[in-house]
Order: structure tokens, then C-alpha cells, then sequence
């Protein structure tokens, strides 16, 4: 990750996930096979902690600020999926429309595919048209936990059957 100056890593329920930033705004939530050098700063522990928040059922948004690298029309997908609330899903091409273009679910599904902070911007809530979960960059086990997760700590008592 050469373009963030700063590096933490965070022991999720789902393995370890590498957080990258500037001094300023957050900028890289991924998955990782395994830790590596750490240079931390406090936007990293805030991030930290909000991903500990999270994983134990008691944030539902994350309050960092982010720094997006992508096109105008990934960062508009980017945008809307940070508005999508907790637990709540949509499908691609749900979404495109939300967007202003239903012939854009391709450009949906590959937006999601080059979101770089992961949970922060929630792509994993984005779903097939027939409700189940499909595309995940990492790993589409991780995508039904955490839309799992987030079914079982809203409340609604809703389970996920796939």
C-alpha cells in the first residue's frame, strides 16, 4: 500500500484487515492474509476502535473521514452505499437506478469490485436481484457474515438463509 503513509491492522472475526491513511482522511480498509509493519497514527486507532464498535454490535455507522481514489462515477456509488443504513440491502441494479442509470448495473458491480474500504463504505450490502448475496472482492463467505452480523445485532430478527 505505497500511497498511505500510515498502516495499522486490525484482528477481525473475519482475519486481519490492513487500515491505510493519510494524516487526514482514512483511505484503505482491506482484508489481508496476514499482519505486516505497522506506522500508526490516531485517525488508525479511531478506526480501530470503530471496527471493534462494530464487530460487537454496537455501531451501526462509522464516523472517519475518507479519502476515495476512483472515478466520478465510483465515487457516486461509494457515496450512496455510505447512505444505505445498517442492515439494510439493495440489489446492483436497485442501486443503478438510485444513481440515475438502470442500464449501469455492470458499472455498479464494478465499482463495488474497486471499493477499497471495505465495511466503511458498505458494499458488502449490495445483493443479486433474487436477494442473495453474490461478488464480494473479498471473499464471498465474509460478505454473509457480515450481512449476517448486521441482521442479527439491528434487531429485526431476520436470518439469512443461503
Amino acid at each position: 500500500m505505497a500511497s498511505s503513509a500510515y498502516v495499522a491492522y486490525y484482528e477481525s472475526p473475519l482475519g486481519w484487515m490492513e487500515l491505510g491513511s493519510s494524516a487526514e482522511a482514512l483511505q484503505v480498509v482491506r482484508f489481508v492474509p496476514e499482519k505486516g509493519r505497522q506506522v500508526f497514527t490516531t485517525l488508525l486507532e479511531e478506526t480501530q476502535h470503530q471496527l471493534t464498535e462494530y464487530f460487537s454490535g454496537k455501531r451501526r455507522d462509522f464516523d472517519l473521514p475518507l479519502q476515495w481514489t476512483g472515478t466520478a462515477f465510483q465515487q457516486n456509488v461509494w457515496q450512496r452505499l455510505r447512505e444505505l443504513p445498517y442492515a439494510e440491502t439493495v440489489s446492483y441494479i436497485n442501486l443503478a437506478r438510485e444513481i440515475g442509470d438502470e442500464k449501469a448495473t455492470r458499472a455498479v458491480a464494478a465499482a463495488n469490485a474497486k471499493n477499497q474500504i471495505a465495511l466503511i463504505v458498505p458494499c458488502h450490502r449490495v445483493i443479486g436481484t433474487d436477494g442473495k448475496p453474490v461478488g464480494y472482492a473479498w471473499e464471498i463467505w465474509r460478505k454473509r457474515w457480515l450481512l449476517q452480523h448486521e441482521q442479527q445485532c439491528s434487531g429485526t430478527g431476520q436470518l439469512w438463509l443461503f
